[in-house]
């Protein structure tokens, strides 16, 4: 911290107190940078302030916002979820809907649809949509994106994330935070770290390697603060090794705070705070959601009895905590305060409007992964004659609505029958609901309200007068499925789609799939279809963007951020049994445990990461089992060759070159995927791991260069004997494809 004269600290604290927006100019009269002024305006601001005001800055005031400090002219912070919209306005003091008619938004797709993009570009555009509609709604901090792994297929909350890959995480997530934050307003990174299931989350223990933890579970948050420079970040419900990640010695002080260097603002996920001492010596600033059970149950002035509320300041005025610590946590939450809503740069952000829709449409379409195309079943033209029969609930469900805290109120959500109706214009389009669930509320399944056998019935009537069978299915954002609160309890379709299928396939053959899931689902059923479309949570625009892929109207591009396995027990996670997932209570196991997703929680669950560093596909690779649909694959309408494959040295990367030509009769993209394996390593290590990716666009009978340089530095892995990373010396092999399974050409490097 620069030292400055008390005259000057008199002018910073009136500069401070004011808002005067004349920074630039005190900067050039005292030979010091805009942010030394404005760390020089924090201190000037902490000396004013009373220890109970100091306290009042690090806890919650209502569900979304904390206090400032009103005779100082210091502004509270309103804080929103979520990752791919912003949630509409909650009460103050519960967690029922405000009712406010002007909180409409536009709806994002989901970020595993962003993350089968393989689009750095796209995902900063998705950002500054986002944080432009936040700063319109006047929130400070949004509360995304997150960036937890595909562990297990299980995990009701796997739709919010990034995939199972940690490098694809790390370089969507960057952009996507300084997009966002380009608006003056705090992306949250959440959550921090290892929360990899929702099932039993407020008490499993996850024991985990050093090396895993670093490797697969770390990086991309790394990358949020190292490389974004994220403003905020957000604690998990989970413990790491006994202790709650919220307020974690390990995670939160001294890797995040100390060997990162983050200079933000740490917010407990709400109700993830347990310990007034832990939070206030490991980390953690903002306190949120205390003295709720996540359904609204309060006490009375629960706020000033959270942990960093009264006892807090207990703890600081009979000196068992340090007034520096508070002073700490004091300049992130100012330094938060200057980055957003003191600052002087602020956007006014906008809503609901066409560059919003047609960035939320293009995420879409480029995001839906054709994952099988039997006959040219895909695309579909729109020809006179023609009868397309569109079957299944989610051709019509909501699906903004659900998933917990990133349900949504969209302005406008076009559904899949909507998309297909408006689009076709000379075929003709007939409906039936085929299948039916129960609306989407938080932590309850409810039942349908429609007769299944007459639902199911009448889908065949209709299947039988149809030239053409879209079946639109997959899960819904509720309760046991693709939601917040818990996990699945079955890999399986749920509702009786699969046993629809067969029937409907009994009397058309002509059917393709149209998949709405944030999540790999079983496949028995594969065979049965001609086509199948990954569709994801695609938000406003879902009905138009799949209307485009389906008619051929955009050319399919997207990759599967995690792999499909063919079974369950082919996940790592689930294979090493209930050990591994999802936990159990290690002083009352036996022998004989078996992975029960029924069961009721234990006294106090353990999960071990025994797969260690093999997820996803590193797993299947390594172990050779082969997935269903593997991690970076998707197919297209147009045919692509990668040629000339080569591998240049230089001092400190390598850069792997291409040609990709267009050998089909469509102008498309394609992403050429960089792998990269360790042979005759001293330690385990996966077949291959991703370590570069380009998409390019070729139109049809082109061809374009594609150039991916790698850091060498990026090839080590993190070695728990010095508890640092290690480059090993020796023979590298580097796998070139377009899919973790799909292979062009292998070439050998030399690290010496």
């Amino acid at each position: 911290m620069i030292k400055v004269s008390k005259f000057l600290c008199f002018v910073l604290t009136i500069l401070a107190i004011t808002g005067c927006k004349n920074d630039k100019e005190v900067a050039l009269n005292t030979n010091t940078s805009s942010s030394e002024i404005v760390e020089a305006k924090i201190d000037s601001i902490i000396s004013l302030l009373t220890l109970e005001e100091k306290v009042a800055l690090c806890h919650a005031q209502s569900k979304f916002s904390t206090k400032g400090v009103e005779r100082l002219g210091i502004p509270e912070i309103w804080m929103a979820d979520g990752p791919h919209g912003v949630r509409a306005e909650i009460s103050w003091d519960d967690w029922a809907y405000a009712g406010w008619t002007n909180d409409s938004i536009t709806a994002f797709p989901a970020l595993t649809c962003l993350a089968s993009t393989f689009n750095p570009s796209l995902a900063e555009q998705f950002g500054v949509a986002l944080g432009e509609e936040a700063k319109y709604r006047k929130k400070d901090v949004l509360l995304g994106p997150g960036v937890n792994i595909y562990r297990t297929p299980m995990n009701g909350r796997n739709f919010e994330y990034m995939g199972e890959d940690p490098f694809l995480a790390s370089k969507m997530v960057v952009p996507y935070i300084q997009g966002v934050q380009r608006n003056g307003v705090a992306a949250c990174v959440k959550h921090f770290a290892l929360n990899n299931q929702e099932r039993w989350r407020d008490e499993v223990n996850v024991e985990v390697s050093d090396r895993a933890l670093h490797e697969i579970y770390l990086p991309a948050f790394k990358a949020a603060v190292t490389e974004a420079n994220v403003w905020s970040i957000m604690g998990a419900y989970n413990k790491f090794r006994g202790q709650y990640t919220t307020h974690h010695e390990l995670l939160t002080k001294q890797i995040l705070k100390g060997d990162w260097g983050f200079d933000g603002v740490v917010v407990s996920d709400w109700s993830s705070t347990h310990n007034t001492m832990e939070a206030a010596l490991n980390g953690l600033d903002i306190e949120m959601g205390t003295g709720t059970d996540g359904l609204g149950t309060t006490t009375a002035n629960h706020y000033s009895n959270y942990f960093l509320a009264n006892p807090f300041l207990k703890a600081l005025k009979n000196g068992e905590i340090p007034e520096s610590i508070v002073d700490d946590k004091v300049r992130r939450v100012l330094r938060l305060r200057y980055r957003t809503n003191m600052s002087n740069n602020r956007s006014l952000g906008r809503a609901n409007n066409k560059e919003h829709h047609d960035v939320a449409r293009q995420v879409a379409t480029e995001g839906i992964v054709l994952l099988k195309n039997d006959n040219n079943f895909f695309p579909i033209k729109d020809e006179t004659g023609i009868t397309i029969a569109v079957i299944g609930e989610n051709a019509t469900r909501s699906m903004t609505k659900g998933g917990g805290s990133s349900e949504l109120k969209p302005k406008f959500e076009v559904s899949p029958l909507q998309g297909l109706q408006e689009r076709y214009k000379n075929a003709k389009i007939i409906h039936s609901m085929g299948y039916a669930s129960g609306a989407s509320v938080y932590d309850n399944v409810l039942p349908s309200p429609y007769d299944a056998d007459s639902l199911r019935t009448k889908a065949i009537e209709v299947a039988k007068q149809a030239d053409i069978i879209l079946f639109v299915g997959g899960l819904t954002k509720s309760h046991l499925q693709d939601s917040e609160g818990d996990d699945r309890r079955q890999y399986q379709l749920p509702f009786g789609q699969e046993e629809l299928l067969r029937d409907i396939k009994n009397v058309n053959k002509n059917v393709g799939f149209v998949m709405l899931t944030g999540n790999a689902v079983e496949m028995p059923w594969l065979d049965s279809v001609e086509g199948l479309l990954q569709s994801w949570y695609l938000g406003s625009m879902a009905g138009h963007a799949i209307a485009d892929v389906i008619s051929g109207n955009v050319n399919p591009s997207g990759k599967l951020p995690f792999s499909f396995p063919k079974k369950l027990e082919d996940n790592a996670a689930i294979s090493f049994g209930p050990e591994s997932y999802p936990g159990v209570d290690l002083t009352r196991i036996n022998d004989n445990a078996t992975l029960n997703l029924e069961s009721n929680p234990p006294v106090s669950p353990t999960q071990e990461y025994k797969e260690g560093i093999l997820v996803g596909y590193r797993w299947h690779d390594t172990k050779n089992i082969e997935p269903q649909f593997a991690f970076g694959y998707g197919l297209s309408y147009t045919s692509f060759e990668l040629s000339d494959i080569r591998v240049d040295h230089q001092d400190d990367s390598f850069t792997v070159t291409c040609g990709v030509a267009n050998t089909g009769d469509m102008d498309g993209a394609e992403v050429v995927q960089v792998y990269v394996g360790k042979t005759d390593s001293k330690v385990q290590r996966a077949l291959k791991e991703l370590k570069g990716f380009s998409k390019v666009k070729v139109n049809k009978g082109e061809k374009q260069s594609v150039s991916i340089t790698i850091d060498k530095a990026d090839l080590a892995f993190y070695d728990e004997s010095i508890s640092d990373w290690n480059l090993e010396k020796g023979d590298y092999e580097v796998y070139v494809g377009n899919a973790s399974n799909n292979i062009s050409k292998k070439l050998n490097i030399r690290i010496n």
